[in-house]
């Protein structure tokens, strides 16, 4: 039966409107009737009691603000009376004991991946064009443009057909309103060449605006991301353009490579323009080296693999009031259900663990892991005060329309991606996992950012959880978007592969989206099924600065 609000916490003094509520009306749960004394949006939330101004506000079991002046019991809550409001934290004791799911289901359960020398297991095999420096953008979309029609990977250009009518019909005459409501539709007549080399799923050309110019931390952070991706298990080699003067030079590059891959041998082919000399002479060179790489890359074939060769990156983005409670704690059970079969998860995102740092770091399995999400959050913390900000003005305008009023609210529904398991180990932004379980990784909660970096820490497959919808992909590894709500899934059925709208339906619990959510993930990684980022052709990627970005 579809309940009409949530109290998601015993402890919880403001409950969930899961439809809208008019003013006036009485809604039960749990034997106990409540009036709410305005209209409630589905997904704001509304207070249980009477609150004075400086009383705290509790969800999810933690305070998430204080009330900055008096409430009506039944009244919704907002920007304009509550103001964020978050406890501290320091060292606690480790509280590793978490609710271990059955994984019988899934106990022999494989995927058919990309096997690499280092034990490591692609869900896809692909290749990388990238520059070291900003300088090489141009030759990277030269090579481009000169390759994936050639050898077949270029996506249908859908809305070709689209301009060419509105193109006849401007020459014909028509007016601004003829143009206005002529009718885009999709042609299955887009010429699609077959692909050269089946085995290979994409050569994926990648720029970026780094590399010189700013400091030698980024630089080094860079090249740190890059070896990520060349490293990656859904990599099968690269090429890569210098210039030859940039802060991000070839060595640095190796070293970063060394740290993540000592025994690396996949084929890279590194060329620097300014010791090659002609634009033709470097072309033609990349041209010459990345075909060759293609064959060589070209000859791996899927195969079987257990589960646990996964990494799974949990991000969220264009989060809204539901995802704490249907998305989040779906893919949470999903990451548990990984874990206990012996795979790896990363949580990133540190500004959106605001107020859950204390459960964070007593989740962490020993106090060195602890002590180093502590000074990261803290330091964190600190460099937005002092440029001017904070993880208080982390809540986009749009977060907060749909209902997430305070980082705090937003924070401890995003951790619910975390799921319940301990956390093995603690990473900073662009290192990579090395541990089987749930790894956090520091980065700013920018959608592409975080996706980025979560990649280059090594997610194989990422779950992306939005309630207002997002377009955001990976070059490099599957981007599955997961919404909160199903108006969400039906109005964006081109961009959602997965609705877990059912939970707040009633349709399923948290733990049937979970089993389900990882059942498709298999799929994905099988080849079976595909993401509908990478149809798309959404690839996004941003290096992050280290710059104050939240």
């Amino acid at each position: 039966m579809k309940k009409s609000i949530l109290k998601v916490h015993p402890d919880d003094n403001i409950i969930v409107a899961l439809r809208n509520l008019t003013k006036g009306e009485e809604v039960k749960m749990d034997g106990q009737t409540y009036t709410v004394t305005e209209d409630i949006p589905a997904k704001h939330k509304f207070t249980e009691t009477d609150m004075q101004a400086g009383d705290s506000l509790t969800m999810y079991g933690v305070l998430v603000g204080k009330a900055q002046m008096h409430i009506p019991a039944g009244a919704r809550i907002s920007t304009s009376n509550v103001k964020h409001a978050s406890t501290g934290f320091e060292l606690g004791s480790r509280k590793t004991a978490w609710h271990v799911p059955d994984v019988s289901k899934f106990k022999t359960r494989t995927f058919k991946g990309y096997h690499r020398s280092d034990g490591s297991v692609g869900t896809a095999n692909h290749w990388l064009v990238i520059p070291l420096v900003f300088c090489e953008n141009r030759n990277i979309d030269v090579l481009k443009d000169t390759l994936l029609d050639e050898l077949g990977f270029s996506r249908p250009k859908k809305y070709n057909d689209f301009a060419k009518q509105l193109k006849k019909l401007y020459t014909s005459g028509k007016t601004v309103q003829d143009i206005l409501n002529a009718e885009f539709k999709e042609s299955d007549e887009s010429e699609k060449k077959d692909r050269l080399f089946k085995n290979i799923d994409g050569v994926k050309f990648i720029t970026h605006e780094g590399g010189c110019g700013g400091t030698r931390q980024d630089a080094q952070a860079l090249c740190g991301l890059l070896a990520g991706y060349i490293t990656h298990p859904n990599v099968a080699g690269a090429t890569v353009l210098s210039l030859g003067c940039q802060n991000a030079q070839i060595a640095m590059l190796e070293e970063e490579i060394a740290k993540r891959s000592p025994a690396f041998d996949k084929p890279l082919y590194i060329l620097e323009q300014q010791r090659i000399g002609s634009e033709t002479d470097l072309i033609s060179a990349a041209l010459k080296q990345t075909f060759a790489g293609l064959i060589q890359a070209n000859q791996l074939e899927r195969q079987p693999a257990p589960i646990s060769k996964l990494c799974i990156g949990l991000e969220c983005g264009g989060s809204d009031g539901f995802s704490g409670i249907s998305a989040n704690p779906a893919i949470g059970y999903t990451s548990d259900l990984l874990v206990a079969a012996g795979g790896s998860v990363i949580l990133s995102e540190f500004p959106e663990l605001c107020g859950v740092e204390q459960e964070m770091s007593d989740r962490c399995v020993d106090e060195s892991k602890a002590l180093r999400f502590i000074d990261i959050m803290r330091r964190y913390g600190q460099r937005a005060k002092d440029a001017g900000s904070g993880f208080d003005m982390n809540p986009s305008p749009g977060n907060i329309k749909d209902g997430l009023i305070t980082d705090a609210i937003k924070s401890a529904g995003a951790a619910k991606k975390a799921g319940t398991s301990p956390v093995v180990d603690v990473l900073d932004y662009p290192e990579k996992v090395s541990k089987p379980g749930l790894n956090l990784l520091c980065t700013p909660g920018n959608d592409v950012e975080s996706t980025t970096a979560e990649v280059g820490a090594g997610a194989n497959i990422v779950l992306f959880t939005t309630g207002l919808g997002t377009p955001t992909g990976n070059p490099v590894a599957p981007v599955l978007k997961v919404s909160s709500n199903t108006i969400l899934y039906n109005k964006m059925r081109d961009i959602i592969d997965i609705n877990t709208g059912t939970i707040i339906e009633g349709e399923e619990t948290i733990e049937e989206a979970g089993e389900r959510i990882l059942d498709h993930v298999i799929k994905v990684a099988s080849g079976e099924v595909e993401a509908l980022s990478v149809k798309n052709g959404h690839e996004d990627f941003i290096p992050w600065k280290r710059g104050v970005s939240l």
